[in-house]
């Protein structure tokens, strides 16, 4: 499955792990959030970068004690019509500073992945290449937006108000 990350098509370094498997003692791995909250102290010891797959019907706070550890969530849209992920996003990102990778999967579709990105995501796996081509363009498409969120751009108003200051200033 293609993977975009910060607007560029990239191979996905995590393994992901069932439930049933062994987890490998270094390297990237991709577990469930079962498996994180049964095996945590376990997990908490390895060697390689650790990322868990939450859906959207758990509660972020249960994730937060693992945070510090986790290099990876990735936040499942089981249908397009189903937008937890987008709150769960936003709760990591604004309310616990979650600074991550923040994976967007299931039902990535080319006309949400503007408000993915807003919402903080900055991976997206999407099931077709060409999804993945335009995802990779779509990211440069938009430079200014009116509406703070997650993923931490300036909006309109900051940048005029930061203009203006900067004129006031120079006066």
């Amino acid at each position: 499955m293609p993977l975009v990350k910060h607007g560029k098509i990239t191979r996905d370094a995590f393994v992901h792990v069932d439930d049933a498997a062994e987890i490998p003692g270094d390297g990237p791995v991709l577990i469930s959030a079962a498996r994180l909250l049964a095996d945590a102290g376990i997990l908490s010891r390895r060697l390689g970068k650790l990322g868990v797959i939450w859906p959207n019907n758990r509660d972020v706070d249960e994730l937060v004690p693992y945070l510090g550890r986790l290099a990876m969530v990735a936040l499942v849209f089981p249908t397009f019509r189903d937008g937890r992920a987008y709150s769960q996003a936003r709760l990591l990102r604004e309310r616990h500073d979650y600074r991550g990778e923040l994976r967007a999967t299931g039902q990535v579709l080319r006309d949400q992945f503007v408000f993915m990105l807003r919402a903080g995501f900055d991976a997206l796996e999407v099931k077709k290449d060409g999804d993945a081509e335009a995802f990779a363009s779509t990211i440069k498409r938009y430079s200014v937006f009116y509406q703070p969120t997650g993923d931490g751009r300036a909006t309109a108003l900051h940048r005029r108000m930061q203009q203006r200051h900067s004129e006031s200033a120079s006066q």
